[in-house]
C-alpha cells in the first residue's frame, strides 16, 4: 500500500504572507528540526524503526499539558521509546532550538522542559508565527545527557505539538553523541604457567580517518539527513537553491517541494 505523505505547497505569492499546505492523511503543522528532534532523526533516517512518525514528523499533535514525547499520539510511541539509538547533540550551558512550521497557527505558548521541570517559556500573545521559529534556552543548571521537551501551544484549539530533543549539555566540539553503550568486561589475566616464553609480534594500528562533516560544499546536490544553514547552496533536479532557514533535510521534503518555505529559487 502506498502511504500518502502531507506535503507543504506555496506559490510566488506568498512569500512573505502564507504556506498553503496538503492535508492528507494528516494536516502538516511543525517540528523542531534543529538541533534534530527525535522525530527529526526519523524522517533523515538517522534512526531506524521508528514507525509512523518518520513521515510526518510534524503531526505528534495531542492536548495540551502531556508531558510525553509523543503527547500521547497513539500512532507515534517510538518517540517515548529511550531504547533507540537516540544521536545526543552537544551544546554548551544554553541551545538555540529552530523549529519548521509547515501550517501556522495561532500560538499562546512555546514551553521547554528538562527533567518534567519548565526551564523556558516564550508568550506569543496569540499571533500567528513566522514559517520558522527559534528560542535560545538558558540550559546551565544541567549538565550532561539530558532530553529536552519543547511544546507548542496552539492559541485558538486545545492542542499542542510535542518534541522531545536530546542533548549533551556541556559537550564539546559540536556533533551529536551517541547512546551510552556499556563497555565489554575485561578478560581475566593468562595464568603464568600458560603465558609463551616469547614475545608475541605486535601489528601496527591500523589508521583510522576522522568522519567527514555532513555539511556539504556550497553548490552541491541536495541529500536527506544534512544540516544545512542559512544561505547554503544546492542543486536539485538542475535547479540550484538558497536555503531560508537553518534545519535538517528529510525525504520527501526535497528543495521543489519546500520552496518558499525553506529554499528559494536562485
Amino acid at each position: 500500500m502506498r502511504r500518502k505523505i502531507a506535503y507543504p505547497l506555496a506559490t510566488l505569492g506568498m512569500v512573505a504572507s502564507s504556506l498553503a499546505v496538503a492535508s492528507s492523511p494528516a494536516l502538516a503543522h511543525g517540528y523542531v528540526s534543529s538541533p534534530p528532534s527525535r522525530q527529526a532523526q526519523c524522517a533523515a533516517g538517522s534512526v531506524a524503526n521508528c514507525g509512523a512518525i518518520q513521515f510526518e514528523p510534524q503531526s505528534a499533535e495531542a492536548p495540551k499539558g502531556s508531558k510525553e514525547c509523543n503527547g500521547g499520539v497513539a500512532a507515534f510511541p517510538e518517540l517515548n521509546n529511550n531504547s533507540l539509538p537516540w544521536r545526543a547533540t552537544n551544546v554548551g550551558k544554553s541551545a538555540t532550538f529552530n523549529w519548521v512550521l509547515t501550517a501556522r497557527h495561532r500560538t499562546a505558548t512555546w514551553v521547554y522542559y528538562v527533567d518534567g521541570a519548565e526551564v523556558a517559556k516564550f508568550d506569543d500573545k496569540n499571533a500567528i508565527p513566522a514559517a520558522s521559529v527559534s528560542h535560545t534556552v538558558d540550559l546551565s543548571r544541567f549538565s550532561g545527557r539530558k532530553t529536552v521537551l519543547a511544546v507548542w501551544n496552539i492559541g485558538d484549539t486545545p492542542m499542542a505539538f510535542y518534541n522531545c530533543v536530546d542533548v549533551n549539555i556541556g559537550g564539546s566540539g559540536g556533533g551529536s553523541t551517541p547512546p551510552a553503550t556499556t563497555a565489554p568486561a575485561t578478560p581475566p589475566a593468562t595464568p603464568p604457567a600458560t603465558r609463551p616464553t616469547t614475545a608475541p609480534t605486535t601489528t601496527a594500528p591500523t589508521a583510522t580517518t576522522a568522519p567527514t562533516s555532513t555539511v556539504p560544499a556550497n553548490g552541491t546536490a541536495w541529500a536527506p539527513g544534512v544540516s544545512y544553514k542559512i544561505n547554503d547552496v544546492v542543486t536539485f533536479d538542475g535547479v540550484s537553491y538558497k536555503c531560508r532557514q537553518p534545519h535538517q533535510s528529510i525525504r520527501s521534503w526535497e528543495p521543489s517541494i519546500w520552496t518558499l518555505a525553506l529554499w528559494l529559487p536562485l
